[in-house]
Order: C-alpha cells, then structure tokens, then sequence
C-alpha cells in the first residue's frame, strides 16, 4: 500500500475536521466524503470519477472543499484494484466508460491485490 508523507497525512486530517466541523445535511453524504477523501490517494481520481457519477462527485468536493482532479493523482497505486477502471483502461474507453457510452458492468467493485502493489 503507498505510504503517505507527513505533510500529506496532516492535510487530510485538516479537510477532515473541517469538513465535519462545518456539514450540515444527511450523515451519509459526509460519510461519502470522508471515504472518498481516505481511498481518493489509493486509487487516484479516475477510477473514483468511473465509481461515483458526476453528481456525487461535485457534492463530495463541495463537502470536502477540494476539486478531486486536482487533489488527488489520476491513478494511485491501487488503481488496478478497482475493476472498472481496470476494464476501461484495457478497452481504451475511458472517457466513454465514464460518461456511460461503454456499460461497464463491475464499475463499483473492488478486485484483489495484485504482486506488484507493496503492502506494509
């Protein structure tokens, strides 16, 4: 699994308490945010862009006060775990998987690890 630097550590832990000190609305939205915030270095922002629809996206970055694009790699080091993503980087269509022209039936499923990712 990657490991994060210290500096990385303590701004998540800020967007954190932030987020958490300043939601107000549903807990499960929250939820969503945070989770999203926590896996976001994991697998990078693409495989989260083909998990999560455009909505949900734009609701957790104002959650969170991050655009994900921005914050997070396009893919870390778990990526590949993500099936979906795995599938839509094999056929070449990412941007089609994404917006729904390529149906990609396991898009929200998490595979296992891989030799190649570290685990410590």
């Amino acid at each position: 699994m990657p490991s994060r630097t210290m500096e990385r550590e303590s701004e998540l832990i800020r967007i954190e308490r932030e987020a958490f000190a300043n939601f107000t609305g549903q807990f499960d939205d929250l939820e969503l945010a945070l989770g999203i915030l926590r896996t976001g270095d994991y697998l990078g922002w693409k495989p989260l862009v083909l998990i999560h629809n455009k909505r949900t996206i734009r609701k957790v970055e104002g959650i969170l006060g991050i655009t994900v694009r921005e914050f997070f790699e396009p893919e870390g080091a778990c990526a590949e775990r993500s099936i979906g993503y795995s599938f839509a980087k094999k056929i070449g269509k990412f941007w089609k998987a994404v917006s729904g022209d390529v149906k990609v039936e396991q898009r929200r499923e998490i595979g296992e690890i891989s030799e190649n990712i570290e685990t410590q």
